[in-house]
Order: structure tokens, then sequence, then C-alpha cells
């Protein structure tokens, strides 16, 4: 097997992490208000210049993980966050995140196997305790 050059292996990490910054860039912007479409890997990789599939085979590669992960581990970890403010609704959550209602909770349970409301009954539970 030939071993990749060290100039491929950097820009390996490189491309990771400018996609990663261009991620929270775009969850950032869309909480502030800025924009109102969630973008999706190939708008990133239009972004960064590269093609699509190059950026998710460099993503795989460098972290065993595809670029749909971090995308979604943020939105999570916002979703969250947001949950926790008990005077914003849910519905007003999924909006703020470009999702329908309905669409939010079903994306929510995939990762949490609870829904929104579920969630937010929990930390009020704790929050009691």
């Amino acid at each position: 097997m030939t071993k990749l050059p060290l100039k491929y292996s950097n820009r390996k990490e490189e491309i990771t992490l400018e996609f990663i910054n261009q991620v929270d860039r775009h969850i950032d912007s869309i909480l502030e208000g800025h924009s109102d479409v969630m973008f999706e890997i190939k708008d990133i990789a239009s972004l960064m210049c590269i093609h699509p599939v190059h950026l998710s085979t460099t993503i795989k590669l460098q972290t065993g993980k595809s670029p749909c992960y971090f995308f979604e581990k943020r939105i999570m970890d916002e979703s969250k966050r947001l949950l926790a403010i008990p005077d914003k609704t849910i519905a007003e959550i999924a909006s703020l995140l470009t999702f329908d209602p309905s669409n939010f909770t079903k994306f929510f349970k995939r990762f949490e196997n609870i829904t929104p409301s579920q969630y937010r009954n929990t930390l009020k539970a704790i929050a009691q305790d």
C-alpha cells in the first residue's frame, strides 16, 4: 500500500476543519435570522469551491463520519439548547431551525429517541429535583 503524501494528509484536515467552520457559520446565520434556508452538503462544498463528492470522501477519510453527521449534530445541539428555554414553543424552535413542526419532531426523535416535548419535560423534571 502506498503511503499518502503529507500534503494530501494535511489537506484532508484543512478541508474537514473548513467544512465544520462553514457549518457553524451557516447555523449561526440561521439562528441570528440572517438566513431562512438550510444548506445542504453541496451548498457548503460550493462555498468551499470543491466538489461535494470530494468533500464527503475527504471528511469520511479524516473523521470516519459523514459530513451529515457534523451538520445534524450541530442542529441537535442547538435544538437541545433552545428546548431548555421554556418561553420558546416547539413550533417556534422548529421554524427558527427551518423545519415545520412535524418534521422537526421526526428529526429530533430520530437522534434522541424521544420527542422534543418529552425532552423538554425531562429537563423540567431534572430542574425540579
